[in-house]
């Protein structure tokens, strides 16, 4: 069972309101292969909202907010939650969305908000990994 990141089969909830459509995920939860989950929509994030990367302060992660805002908690519990759920659903791969702080695989934002990439996980992908859950990207997957 497959877990796939909600905006990539259409739902409109990016941190800017949008979404994409890939027919082949999509397809995935069609047959009942695949569920799909936004972590930041589970832990109570609106949409839209501001954009948010992790930032690492005195050498711990922390989730910020391009103003400041301090969203850590949120999403770990939304890490939390995305791995209860999968462990519910007997999911074993996941494929989420490219570069979030929740769901980013390989690379993320730098935390610098200039679109800059560096190696690294979002916080629910890198929950799900140390919990045997094969991840990958979207852009990896497709």
């Amino acid at each position: 069972m497959y877990l796939i990141s909600s905006c990539l089969v259409g739902v409109n909830c990016r941190y800017d309101g949008s979404s994409a459509l890939y027919p082949k995920l999509k397809q995935l939860v069609n047959e009942g292969k695949a569920i799909m989950l936004c972590p930041e929509i589970l832990a109570g994030l609106p949409t839209p909202r501001e954009t948010c990367e992790i930032v690492n302060e005195d050498g711990e992660p922390k989730v910020l907010s391009k103003s400041g805002i301090d969203y850590s908690e949120a999403f770990e519990k939304a890490a939390l939650k995305t791995l209860k759920i999968c462990k519910e659903k007997g999911v074993d791969k996941a494929i989420l969305q490219s570069r979030s702080p929740s769901c980013g695989f390989g690379k993320i934002y730098d935390g610098t908000f200039e679109g800059n990439l560096i190696p690294g996980n979002g916080l629910t992908a890198d929950l799900l990994c140390k919990n045997g859950v094969e991840v990958s990207s979207d852009e990896d997957w497709l």
